[in-house]
């Protein structure tokens, strides 16, 4: 039987005022760009790998359906629901990254993906989803704990255990951006100051160690500090990327006209698309892409920030660690593309190429419409 509250809902969702169309529009928009990039970016690896120049194309369009099909859910779930889900999906998470070790595809040494038909899941996607969702959890059951940091150790286990299987594949990007997350939602929940510089320290110590300890990822650093010593070599990606970006100049030399993808700059549908966006539409579509990460991220915040208003606090920290993710992958993405960080297996969101990895944000999407919807359902007077 349903409800009154059940049909108000649907009456509610009806009207557009009830969820944020702006967000909404701007993810519809970002997406249809992914297409056309892809498409661009891909030609000439498409007809090798899959015989037609859509190939790839075809692929992406379907990963965007399906992953805007699960987003349309993820934003009709309740969050209390989600928050009771979330041992099941951190648990699932962690076993994906075991099963990933065992029978994951090994690509240029590391195993990273589980083959499923047309998808290659990457475990370590659903593991940042996963950690947002767990730490969320955790913080808004056990605010009341955070002075007591000796009492807070034991949340970070399954981060730790997750890092250290991320290690494992290796995946020295999404140990990085799992690691910002955790420790940006921790300075969020209030930990004392003293204690949070204690894991921040502890945290770059690590990722030095596992730099240094490493050939190949000492070799990736002097390759993003001298790329032009080995422009054959370490410095192959980072010096092709940067003469795409050149060759763009400030307004590019326009759709399909880019040189760089045609073989020369590795992954150019994947982590260098926003080079060949460089190269195509100049200076100025970077900066116009930037300024919608830089959008998304404030949209993110802000819907958090009025959450925590409404002391929905789960809402207001899965939003918020939403907001991370984004704002700090984008700016690792792009930061290799220009050469200011080294080169590291991050795909830029929602444009790049991919299965697991555009399914997942756009699931994120959908849970940030949901906390944006749920606050105003709190600020009409009605109860989540």
């Amino acid at each position: 039987m349903i409800t009154e509250s059940r049909l108000l809902d649907r009456k509610l969702l009806r009207r557009g005022d009830t969820f944020d169309q702006s967000l909404l529009w701007m993810v519809v928009l970002m997406a249809s760009f992914s297409l056309i990039m892809v498409y661009s970016a891909s030609i000439a690896y498409a007809r090798h790998d899959g015989g037609s120049t859509y190939f790839y194309l075809v692929r992406q369009a379907v990963f965007l359906l399906c992953g805007g099909l699960l987003g349309c859910i993820a934003a009709r779930i309740p969050l209390r629901t989600w928050k009771k889900l979330t041992p099941l999906v951190l648990l699932l998470s962690i076993l994906l990254l075991i099963l990933v070790l065992v029978m994951g595809r090994e690509i240029n040494g590391a195993r990273r993906w589980i083959n499923v038909g047309m998808v290659n899941i990457q475990p370590t996607e659903v593991f940042k989803l996963a950690i947002i969702l767990y730490l969320s959890s955790f913080f808004t059951r056990r605010a009341e704990i955070l002075k007591e940091f000796k009492k807070v150790w034991f949340a970070g286990i399954p981060v730790g255990l997750g890092l250290g299987l991320i290690m494992l594949e290796p995946d020295f990007g999404s140990f990085v951006v799992v690691s910002v997350i955790a420790v940006g939602l921790l300075f969020l929940a209030g930990l004392p100051f003293r204690w949070f510089m204690a894991v921040v320290g502890f945290g770059l110590l690590a990722m030095i160690l596992l730099v240094l300890f490493e050939p190949y990822r000492m070799a990736r650093v002097a390759g993003f500090l001298d790329p032009w010593a080995d422009p054959l070599g370490k410095g192959y990606q980072l010096t092709h990327s940067l003469m795409a970006i050149g060759r763009g100049g400030w307004f590019g030399v326009g759709l399909g006209a880019s040189l760089e993808k045609r073989f020369y700059l590795p992954e150019a549908h994947t982590d260098f698309i926003l080079a060949v966006i460089g190269e195509e539409f100049g200076f100025v579509g970077i900066l116009v892409l930037m300024f919608c990460y830089i959008w998304l991220v404030i949209r993110a915040f802000s819907i958090g920030k009025q959450a925590r208003d409404l002391e929905l606090f789960y809402g207001s920290f899965v939003a918020k660690g939403i907001g991370i993710w984004l704002g700090i992958q984008s700016f690792f993405n792009i930061g290799v593309n220009i050469g200011l960080l080294p080169t590291k297996g991050l795909t830029l969101p929602l444009l790049s190429y991919g299965g697991s990895a555009v399914m997942i944000i756009l699931i994120c999407v959908g849970l940030l419409l949901r906390v944006d919807y749920e606050n105003r359902r709190v600020m009409r007077g009605f109860k989540v």
